[in-house]
């Protein structure tokens, strides 16, 4: 392999990285915002019709496949006249679906919190509403850490998906190399690479802010 295409395969898959970390810490923040908000929801109330559109919106999101629901947003809201750009169907797309991933996470995380630890709470003469913020929310971000980690990693791999809809990641610029060049596999071996660095570092990142709240 010459120098010129090594130079191309750097350039294309490193402007690919700046775009798929993009897209991961938009969808992250979107997926998180939606998960803790209905999480929280969904914890507090008893209200059985709120239960039951936030467990339809959990089922929803979770069983229909992640590629399915991009191509409708981005084509099929643009059939009716909705027209989204790549990266804007993107970020929204992958952080609906996280956010169904994410409302299950902490959900388990606040319910794993001791029972006892809510009764005293009440004991001291604390409303839900506080004991909620002041005990149980704390605590169950905590717990709700490992799994968020993991669905964190999970999401740098799943933005190559943003390919079919023509965000320019990782995934999409190595496509346009390999069909200029069909150097495939030192294109997709380097792609493979260069997926590895970026979640063996949100990986750790997670790792370390886990380390950080033991103490």
């Amino acid at each position: 392999m010459n120098e010129v295409l090594l130079n191309r395969i750097i350039d294309a898959l490193l402007t690919g990285a700046i775009v798929t970390v993009e897209v991961s810490v938009g969808a992250l923040a979107v997926a998180l915002v939606i998960g803790l908000t209905l999480a929280t929801i969904e914890h507090l109330t008893v209200n059985r019709a709120i239960s039951f559109l936030i467990r339809s919106y959990v089922e929803s999101l979770r069983n229909v496949p992640s590629l399915t629901f991009l191509f409708l947003l981005y084509f099929g809201l643009a059939a009716v006249g909705v027209r989204l750009s790549s990266m804007t169907a993107a970020v929204i797309g992958l952080g609906l679906i996280g956010g169904a991933v994410v409302i299950d996470i902490f959900r388990a995380g606040f319910r794993s919190v001791p029972k006892g630890q809510n009764e005293a709470a009440a004991a001291i003469g604390l409303r839900p509403l506080a004991a909620f913020r002041l005990v149980i929310l704390p605590q169950g971000l905590r717990l709700a850490l490992p799994p968020l980690g993991n669905y964190a990693v999970g999401l740098v791999k799943d933005t190559s998906l943003v390919a079919a809809i023509a965000a320019p990641e990782v995934m999409f610029n190595a496509r346009q190399i390999v069909n200029e060049t069909f150097a495939t596999a030192w294109v997709y071996g380097a792609a493979a690479v260069l997926y590895l660095a970026l979640t063996f570092v949100v990986g750790q990142a997670f790792i370390l802010v886990e380390r950080r709240l033991e103490y």
